[in-house]
């Protein structure tokens, strides 16, 4: 049901900016506490009804005959907007949503009341303008990124609260380690290396809708719990919200893993060499049973480019902005080609004036100059030893750029994160 204004009866929504429920309409604003809807009590027991139940059910004839009918509304439900009556289609886990008729917001009241009542909320504090703006200057850094991009235009914008269970945790683990190291001029030895400890976590943030990845939600971290409240459902007036719907099972699984990368990563800082590789471990984690149920904010902000459709996430707390950006793949390989032929032509230059030069021109003088003193180096070896390296590390962070560039840009074209926003009412 839509939460309406005690002044002019119209639709309440939350604003970020103020971080109070104002009515659009005749311009009193309230803190989330002091809005308190008669209608909600009578609201709790309206339900969505399953699309089935209404359009996709057999009849008595279809029953009798035995006919075949397709059942279109599989993941599928039907909310009534109270402000106009217009049914709004809606998912299986969908708490807040807006009427696609008149525009109201809606909160599935039963959902929250009675089904999967949060217990805190972190309300948005970046509008919607901020977030677009934010990616704009994020966009605006990228050397490759074209300027379509850097400019372009959201086709949509959803600020959405995504349910997290926040974790308490001790993780306990013991690995062994192997990694390479130079034994001599032409051979290599593996050595192998113990370690053991514990990570203790609070509020480790895990995502609670199986339809977004980990690898885009857990880049939105970090968030600062402190502006956390007590859950109150007017905060949610404006915006999309969804229940959790992963199991106790996949949460121990997720913080499990997320604990042993953790002491991975760290492991792996303290022995040196070259292929470091996990030889072994044992874990065991210990998991508060008292998790805690919270609602954080999101925008998810879509724009097109190419016939893709791309989407740019952006923490609505901190303004973090997670996901990649198309790139010019042209610009990039004409930087990439023209730095290779200037690094080759300086390469070739300075072995055909510098170096083999000075050899030939006296190669008695030159072997002895340099084969009994072995304290003196030659310069000209140095120059060619370090555009060797330059020229390797320069083509690595390019590869590396690329790699990253790509996974990025894939993250932000999953049909995942397409889909869980697609399903949003406009």
């Amino acid at each position: 049901m839509a939460t309406l204004c005690k002044n002019c009866a119209a639709p309440l929504v939350f604003d970020p900016a103020t971080q109070r429920v104002v009515c659009r309409s005749c311009g009193s604003s309230f803190t989330a506490e002091e809005v308190e809807s008669e209608a909600k009590a009578f609201a709790e027991d309206k339900r969505a009804v399953d699309a089935a139940e209404i359009y996709g059910v057999k009849s008595e004839e279809d029953e009798i005959l035995g006919n075949d009918v397709k059942e279109e509304f599989i993941d599928c439900y039907i909310y009534t907007c109270s402000s106009c009556g217009g049914e709004i289609t809606i998912n299986g886990t969908e708490v807040s949503t807006k009427c696609i008729y008149c525009g109201s917001p809606s909160v599935v009241f039963n959902r929250i009341s009675k089904e999967k009542a949060p217990e805190f909320i972190m309300p948005f504090q970046i509008t919607k303008e901020k977030a677009v703006e934010l990616i704009k200057a994020q966009f605006s850094k990228g050397l490759f990124i074209p300027k379509e991009v850097k400019n372009f235009e959201p086709s949509a914008v959803h600020g959405i609260y995504v349910p997290y269970w926040l974790v308490d945790a001790r993780h306990a683990e013991a690995n062994m380690y192997s990694a390479r190291f130079k034994k001599d001029r032409y051979s290599y030895e593996t050595r192998y290396f113990g370690r053991s400890g514990n990570i203790i976590v609070q509020n480790l943030p895990v995502d609670g809708s199986q339809m977004l990845s980990p690898k885009i939600t857990q880049r939105l971290e970090p968030f600062d719990f402190s502006d956390m409240k007590n859950f109150d459902e007017d905060y949610l007036l404006g915006f999309y919200s969804n229940t959790s719907d992963i199991t106790n099972v996949q949460l121990d699984e997720i913080v499990a893993k997320r604990c042993h990368e953790e002491f991975n990563n760290e492991a792996m800082k303290t022995f040196g060499g070259s292929g470091k590789r996990l030889a072994g471990t044992r874990q065991l984690d210990l998991i508060d049973r008292d998790v805690r149920y919270a609602m954080l904010p999101v925008w998810f902000v879509t724009y097109k480019y190419r016939g893709f459709q791309n989407t740019v996430l952006v923490n609505g707390q901190t303004g973090k902005v997670v996901c990649g950006a198309p790139w010019n793949e042209k610009l990039f390989w004409f930087f990439t080609i023209m730095l290779a032929i200037i690094l080759s032509v300086l390469f070739i230059a300075a072995l055909r004036f510098w170096i083999v030069p000075a050899f030939f021109s006296d190669p008695y003088e030159y072997s002895r100059s340099y084969r009994y003193n072995s304290s003196r180096r030659d310069p000209r070896t140095i120059v060619l030893a370090l555009m060797v390296v330059l020229t390797i590390a320069l083509f690595t962070v390019g590869y590396r750029f690329l790699s990253k560039a790509v996974k990025q840009l894939r993250l932000s074209q999953s049909a995942s994160l397409f889909f869980f926003t697609k399903k949003r009412q406009e």
